[in-house]
């Protein structure tokens, strides 16, 4: 898991009651019951705290929609709000409810029309467990958490990122690892301005740009939030995510696909973070050829690296940053003319660090990534940072590891000193070098090229000695090999085999 908190009680328990929906159904199917759920239980309780200060101030307007629209709370009709709900959670008729009140949430907000699921009362769903989730809902008091909207964010978070580790390699598309984001939005700083994502999943990168700022005690009015995102359903989920955090984004119009119908097509984003598919190789490159993004060269038709990078760079304001991740066949790719396109990038001085991350960081890829830091305003001019963070990370379940929070600090901080010129380098961990440098390597941008291997620690023994001892250790580990190798032959031959 991906969420550092001190208090994972109330997450963890919806989480079991996901698990009452497992039965024969896909994690990719009760995904959307469960986030639905939390998402109707959200915006019922922001409603009920407002209805019941209207009602307190005794002026008769509980029931209008401006007062709550006026602070950008959804309005629910009375068939959809929880206590409604749950009154119905035992009856078989829980699942038509439950479809009814979505129906009703978005005829009453446009914001959230065609987004939210409806599909609660189809066959293959059990209408008693679902009651029995609707109920586990309802009995977990959240008068123990100072901030109950928050406690919901975050165990939508967190269900995401359990449904994308039971998904493994299909969880892809609608989520990125949090200690991933959390590096980037970190190196970025991106306290206001406009933030740009061109396949933002469920939301990710916005949701820890608004954690950035209010731990920095700004404003999340500050940020425009601009997206897209090509997978229909992973489109809805990216939206229910940032409405149940209060983040007002501009998604498009509608799902579509980035290279041939960009929804922002005037935008100049001052932060662009983002963590497209990787290697793409059926992205229509044979039908953009000569497009005015492609400055620096045509993208290959197997692979859209470098068209996601040079949308992104297009898209990029006078002063701003991109933080992007990308397979680690891109630092180093001289195939379709990739290294050509790479070289040109690296000359307009726009790469500003590379970081090498640590395997087994994602669900649905065990391909070693790199993060990619390009800023049109660099303070270090003519310079790259390299990273190499390949030896960070704790493993927290077999098949997954996680950057620790002061890994993620150690990491922006490199950052920022190679920015404000006080970088001292580290044999192993990080380096810069000039555009001349990256020239000498074929500009070639693995970050092991020029931070080199980490010096071990002189233990105080003398080499000859060391040498006495480990060809000692050798020759004793051949004299029981050759012991093993007879025992072998002799009990091979008892049984007629003669070797």
């Amino acid at each position: 898991m991906s969420i550092n908190s001190a208090d994972l009680g109330f997450e963890k328990k919806i989480w079991s009651a996901a698990d009452k929906l497992r039965g024969n159904m896909d994690a990719s199917e009760y995904k959307h019951v469960i986030l639905g759920l939390i998402f109707l239980k959200y915006i019922s309780d922001s409603f009920e705290e407002k209805y019941q200060e209207l009602l307190e101030e005794g002026a008769g307007f509980e029931e209008e929609k401006d007062e709550y629209i006026a602070e950008n709370i959804f309005y629910v009709p009375e068939e959809a709000r929880w206590s409604y709900i749950s009154g119905h959670a035992n009856q078989a008729e829980i699942g038509q409810v439950i479809d009814k009140a979505m129906v009703a949430i978005e005829t009453d907000n446009t914001r959230l029309k065609g987004i939210l699921p409806k599909n609660f009362a189809r066959p293959e769903l059990d209408k008693r467990r679902l009651g029995e989730v609707v109920d586990i809902f309802t009995n977990i008091p959240l008068v123990d958490y100072s901030d109950k909207k928050d406690i919901l964010g975050r165990t939508y978070e967190y269900c995401l990122a359990m449904f994308a580790e039971q998904e493994g390699r299909r969880a892809g598309e609608f989520y990125t690892p949090s200690s991933i984001v959390k590096t980037l939005v970190e190196i970025l700083e991106p306290y206001n301005g406009r933030v740009y994502d061109p396949a933002c999943g469920a939301g990710g990168m916005f949701v820890q740009s608004a954690k950035f700022v209010k731990n920095h005690h700004g404003s999340i009015r500050d940020l425009s939030v601009f997206g897209q995102e090509a997978n229909p359903t992973t489109w809805k989920l990216a939206q229910m995510n940032l409405a149940i955090r209060g983040i007002e984004a501009d998604l498009g119009e509608t799902y579509a696909d980035t290279f041939f119908n960009d929804q922002h097509p005037t935008l100049r984003a001052d932060f662009v973070l983002a963590n497209p598919p990787f290697n793409m190789s059926d992205w229509g490159g044979s039908r953009l050829t000569e497009d005015k993004r492609w400055k620096y060269g045509q993208p290959p038709q197997g692979n859209a690296n470098f068209a996601w990078l040079q949308h992104m760079i297009y898209h990029l304001s006078p002063k701003g940053k991109i933080g992007m991740v990308l397979a680690n066949g891109s630092l180093s790719s001289q195939t379709g003319g990739e290294g050509t396109i790479r070289e040109s990038i690296i000359k307009d001085d726009l790469v500003e660090c590379i970081v090498a991350m640590p395997t087994q960081l994602f669900y649905s890829t065990g391909i070693p990534v790199s993060l990619w830091i390009l800023n049109r305003d660099k303070k270090q001019k003519s310079k790259t940072l390299f990273i190499d963070a390949r030896n960070m990370g704790q493993m927290v379940t077999r098949a997954h590891r996680d950057l620790r929070e002061e890994e993620i600090t150690k990491i922006a901080d490199t950052y920022k000193d190679f920015v404000s010129g006080d970088l001292e380098e580290v044999q192993g961990y990080c380096a810069e070098a000039t555009i001349e440098d990256i020239a000498k390597h074929d500009y070639v941008l693995t970050p092991g090229r020029y931070v080199g291997i980490e010096e071990e620690e002189d233990d105080g023994v003398p080499f000859e000695e060391k040498m006495e001892g480990l060809t000692s250790e050798l020759s004793n580990l051949f004299k029981e090999s050759s012991k093993l190798e007879d025992e072998i032959r002799q009990r091979l031959k008892v049984i007629g085999y003669d070797i």
